[in-house]
């Protein structure tokens, strides 16, 4: 049995460019799947966020809408609410990597607004691709990787090959414009490789002892390979 670390947000609100904020959170295909598929092969799930604060979901992610159908809408709800992990976090700053033998980070817009600036999240998620932990992180999820800085200043993740929602993606989704910055230029701009597949289909990129999604629909496939990673 595994020990795997979620690290997920703690913002339930994203800043835009003017100011305003949007509703968000955790998307919970993102969370719900991989807890899932985790759980099933035995593995040992505990959360972390910023200040110990339970992840909010993005309402957005429950609907019908984002998840294929009323059914399928009502089977995710029931996962995050029943899911005693999502509900009793640990605080990031008390978490020690040597308890852990994976790490994992949902997207939803949650984690650009703070996980992308959190020294904490930063430090554990840089230690962990140091020290070969697996590492897992998905869609928006990989803002996180911006606070994973070296003590030199470089990024730990420079010279990786991963992918992440794309400019295409937001733009098609209707944030790029009030964004005040985008998830795949700024990971670009930290010197790590940015793959990209076609909008809103599966894509996983795997590249050492990192494994990456572009969107909702890569959870699935990111937490297959993730598993294979743990052995």
């Amino acid at each position: 049995m595994a020990k795997i670390l979620f690290v997920m947000t703690g913002a339930d609100q994203w800043t835009l460019a003017d100011g305003s904020t949007h509703p968000t959170g955790f998307w919970a295909e993102e969370a719900t799947v991989p807890y899932e598929t985790f759980k099933a092969a035995g593995h040992e799930i505990t959360v972390a966020t910023p200040g110990g604060v339970v992840p909010p979901v993005d309402l957005a992610s429950l609907s019908p809408e984002a998840n294929g159908g009323a059914e399928n809408a009502a089977k995710v709800r029931g996962v995050v609410e029943g899911a005693v992990e999502f509900h009793s976090p640990l605080v990031l700053a008390d978490v020690r990597l040597d308890d852990f033998d994976a790490v994992y980070v949902p997207g939803g817009h949650g984690p650009m607004e703070d996980l992308a600036v959190d020294a904490d999240s930063g430090r554990l998620l840089a230690r962990a691709v140091e020290r070969g932990l697996p590492v897992g992180v998905v869609c928006h999820g990989p803002a996180a990787l911006l606070a994973a800085v070296k003590a030199d200043g470089t990024n730990a993740y420079a010279g990786y090959r991963i992918t992440a929602f794309t400019n295409t993606e937001e733009r098609l989704a209707g944030n790029a414009e009030g964004a005040k910055w985008l998830l795949q230029d700024r990971l670009t701009e930290a010197g790590i490789k940015v793959e990209t597949g076609e909008p809103w289909a599966p894509h996983v990129e795997v590249d050492r002892n990192v494994v990456t999604g572009q969107n909702p629909a890569s959870s699935g496939p990111l937490a297959a390979e993730l598993l294979k990673k743990l052995g």
